[in-house]
């Protein structure tokens, strides 16, 4: 009997360390769901639109990243071409996607363009260490000109005036150029396309003369101020 005895004490601890186990495993868990709401919606179920900052006021109603614009996936299929302005509440990740979608071989693969942003953005947290939104964000508000130059006057005598840029306009032509810089810079190159589009915003961001979208930026801004 007291050999019976002793063979089950070891048997009793390992099903109270069990326990203990399951009681702690239980409690990660609660604590986890605790900090974690079920509804937060987040672009590819990872990166999160509530920490997200529009930093110049004026683009604020034009970089649609908040509330009703934030999506799990850049593919609304929203018919934004039907209205003047309408474009300017399609979430801004969508509207990068679309950018992408350029010279006759690539229309219509939006399914390509979305994955390539995708993974962009995967590049941008792992380079940065940022919401990689954010950055997008960022590279736009910096992209923009503000200032432009248009053609004046008729009956052969045409010079060129300087105007200042609408703020949706400014948006549309960041895009613009941070998708064209991407384009050429992934053309006849062995790096993938979302490497340079991260590589592209990275410095866009960070506001460096790296970026084509910068270099065009000083140009077209450099060239108004000339014709003021």
């Amino acid at each position: 009997m007291a050999d019976v005895e002793v063979e089950q004490q070891p048997i009793e601890n390992e099903e109270e360390e069990d326990i203990e186990e399951e009681e702690e495993y239980e409690e990660e868990e609660e604590e986890y769901v605790a900090a974690e709401p079920a509804n937060a919606v987040k672009l590819f179920g990872k990166w999160s639109f509530d920490d997200i900052e529009v930093r110049d006021i004026s683009l604020e109603d034009y970089i649609a990243c908040k509330g009703p614009h934030a999506v799990f996936l850049p593919h609304t299929a929203g018919r934004y071409q039907k209205k003047r302005f309408r474009k300017s509440s399609c979430p801004i990740v969508e509207r990068l996607v679309c950018c992408l979608m350029r010279k006759g071989r690539n229309n219509g693969k939006k399914l390509m363009a979305v994955r390539i942003v995708m993974h962009c953005l995967e590049i941008i947290h792992l380079s940065t260490d940022q919401n990689p939104i954010q950055v997008l964000v960022d590279a736009i508000i910096n992209s923009g000109p503000r200032e432009d130059s248009t053609r004046v006057g008729g009956a052969g005598v045409v010079r060129r005036q300087a105007v200042d840029m609408s703020p949706f306009r400014r948006v549309n032509y960041a895009l613009y150029l941070i998708a064209t810089g991407a384009r050429e810079a992934s053309f006849r190159n062995l790096k993938t396309m979302a490497e340079v589009l991260a590589e592209e915003i990275i410095n866009a961001a960070r506001g460096s003369s790296n970026s084509y979208a910068i270099k065009k930026k000083d140009e077209i801004e450099r060239v108004a101020k000339s014709n003021r």
